[in-house]
């Protein structure tokens, strides 16, 4: 089964303005906003959709490094906004996947993807503080704000993360920001299964030493752990880490420790016939699902200490579907064959289908 035509095709429409994304939604029958394409599977158009790219829709609106937030237009390449703020030691901690591939900011948003470092400080959605979209009766709306102290009230914001474009059109989107750690350091330890990575991490949960990042590593049998901080506090750091550990580790400092996790951030599959998936769920379940991906012989990977596996799938469409349902589990199919985004015992249809209802009542952006 192949999968839809990406937005990179010649009938994609480019706005320059807002005034024109409200115009594109109220004249047309049907239509998807996409970024840069580094997400193609939701990023493709359903037969009858018109693909509407962001790309002109970008630039850093304000940005207020005292305050810590910043505001940029949807279109924007997160490479951009991650080179501003850090002119000013600020980063985005829940490190965005596809930056270097050129992902941008409202793709981002849509696809709610967060990287490695959302396990201490949560993810994508988390850091949202206000966003600014066209609704599918081609209105503005703007939700949250451009503080971190805000007014209560429906949080349209966290609402839009992982909407894969199907709520509105987001334009606009305030973000909270973090100081960024002087240096990281990793130490990576070796564990021969996925339950001895797990049994591992319970040893160190009552030590509370603030890891920056875990990811279990079936493919290469070890669990990386990195900490962030001053230069200077590593070498006790990790020590004390290693011995809460009963066990000693690999460490990776500096240059070691940056190439090490740039090489871990997901990136296209290598093979055509390879499917990109990204798959939420708990330790719990973690054991049984690694098994049947081995048996299947997937590479995969698990960030946040377990809870969100990023799995490469060769074995085709219904095959890797009937193994999330085995599981109970539903995902986001990224890139490769995929007919469509979401995979797997998929939930919350009801509530998703009332809210589009909403804010899309005639259907101008296509269906979950």
């Amino acid at each position: 089964m192949s999968a839809m035509a990406p937005f990179s095709e010649p009938s994609a429409l480019t706005p320059g303005s807002v005034a024109e994304v409200v115009d594109l939604v109220a004249r047309m029958p049907m239509v998807l906003a996409v970024g840069a394409g580094t997400k193609p599977v939701p990023s493709s158009c359903p037969e009858g959709c018109t693909p509407v790219a962001m790309r002109c829709l970008s630039g850093i609106v304000e940005y207020d490094p005292g305050e810590l937030t910043f505001t940029a237009l949807a279109g924007t390449p997160l490479g951009e906004i991650e080179a501003a703020l850090a002119r000013h030691g600020q980063y985005l901690p829940f490190d965005p996947p596809f930056a270097r591939a050129g992902a941008t900011l409202g793709g981002t948003i849509a696809a709610g993807l967060s990287g490695a470092g959302r396990q201490r400080f949560g993810g994508v959605r988390d850091f949202i503080l206000g966003i600014r979209f066209v609704t599918g009766l081609g209105e503005q709306v703007r939700g949250g704000g451009k503080v971190v102290k805000n007014a209560a009230g429906f949080d349209l914001p966290k609402l839009f993360a992982g909407s894969l474009g199907r709520l509105g059109i987001l334009v606009e989107a305030t973000f909270k920001v973090f100081p960024r750690p002087k240096a990281f350091a990793t130490l990576l330890f070796a564990c021969g299964t996925v339950s001895e990575a797990l049994q591992l991490l319970e040893t160190l949960r009552p030590a509370s030493f603030d890891f920056e990042a875990v990811e279990i590593l079936p493919d290469e049998s070890a669990i990386a752990i990195r900490l962030g901080g001053a230069p200077e506090s590593f070498a006790g750091r990790l020590a004390a880490a290693e011995r809460a550990a009963g066990r000693s580790a690999s460490r990776l400092l500096e240059d070691a420790d940056d190439a090490f996790w740039r090489n871990l951030e997901p990136a296209r599959p290598a093979g055509a016939d390879e499917i990109l998936a990204k798959v939420p769920l708990t330790a719990a379940e973690l054991p049984a699902f690694d098994a049947a991906l081995a048996a299947a012989g997937a590479r995969r990977r698990y960030s946040s200490g377990g809870n969100v596996a990023w799995i490469e799938w060769s074995l085709g469409f219904e095959a890797l579907e009937a193994a999330l349902r085995v599981q109970g589990l539903s995902g986001l199919a990224l890139a490769g064959p995929a007919p469509r985004p979401l995979i797997g015992a998929i939930r919350g249809k009801a509530f998703r289908s009332r809210v589009k209802a909403a804010l899309d009542p005639h259907n101008r952006f296509p269906d979950f």
